[in-house]
């Protein structure tokens, strides 16, 4: 597996995202797409206008989207939402892909993006190969601490199977979950989200469609982050 320096971040970054002036744009952008979200508006036909309105570049746009949610959105993934000391003994389906990149963007120091319904969004994305970083290791062994700390009982891991090396990166956690004694079980399957979606165990994703669709959800990045000293690349909807 073919290792890259870092996750996530692009060298015009800064420029989009660094700012007070353009996080104030983004907010606002934000809190226009809450409003016709909770009205009912389609959410491309909104972006597109808000995008528009607030002359946001695609990546921007990108941010703003996973940023925003409708009232109903919010509050119902929010009454969805496990608290760390009611991990004791239950099971958990972790998102794969979603929270080892997220984990690993947070970690290179990439912007992330807080959205209003709590939860950590980036800008990263496998497109069909993924490749170790840097961070690789330091995200799973953050899960390994996670994992023990909250004395979670099973964590059942998924994986999307069209993309190249995910047999090699099952290869490496289940490798991990053998040194440290844990019991993880590692999946690679055609749809995760809709596998996870069907599960009746906690789902650990940030990805919105799952979030709306679980029967439970746990909001790791909102942890960890608790105990991780990295605020200035964290872009807050609020």
């Amino acid at each position: 597996m073919t290792n890259l320096k870092n996750r996530g971040k692009e060298a015009s970054d800064d420029t989009l995202f660094g700012t007070l002036k353009m996080q104030q744009k983004l907010k606002e952008a934000v809190t226009d797409m809450h409003y016709f979200l909770s009205r009912g508006y389609g959410e491309k036909a909104t972006l597109v206008l808000v995008g528009n309105r607030y002359r946001l570049n695609s990546r921007q746009q990108q941010a703003v989207r996973g940023m925003s949610a409708s009232q109903i959105q919010i509050e119902d993934r929010k009454s969805k939402e496990i608290q760390s000391q009611e991990l004791e003994g239950k099971e958990i389906v972790i998102d794969g892909f979603n929270v080892l990149i997220l984990l690993e963007s947070i970690l290179s120091k990439a912007y992330v993006f807080r959205g209003l319904d709590g939860y950590i969004r980036d800008l990263s994305s496998v497109y069909g190969t993924y490749r170790k970083v840097n961070q690789t290791s330091q995200a799973i062994a953050i899960i390994v601490d996670f994992f023990r700390n909250e004395k979670v009982k099973t964590a059942h891991w998924l994986f999307d199977k069209p993309v190249s090396n995910s047999g090699k990166l099952k290869q490496i956690i289940e490798e991990v979950a053998l040194q440290n004694g844990l019991d993880w079980k590692v999946e690679l399957v055609n749809n995760p989200d809709k596998v996870m979606a069907e599960s009746n165990q906690i789902a650990v994703t940030s990805d919105a469609w799952i979030l709306d669709h679980a029967v439970a959800n746990f909001n790791l990045m909102k942890y960890v982050l608790t105990h991780l000293d990295i605020t200035e690349t964290i872009i807050s909807s609020e």
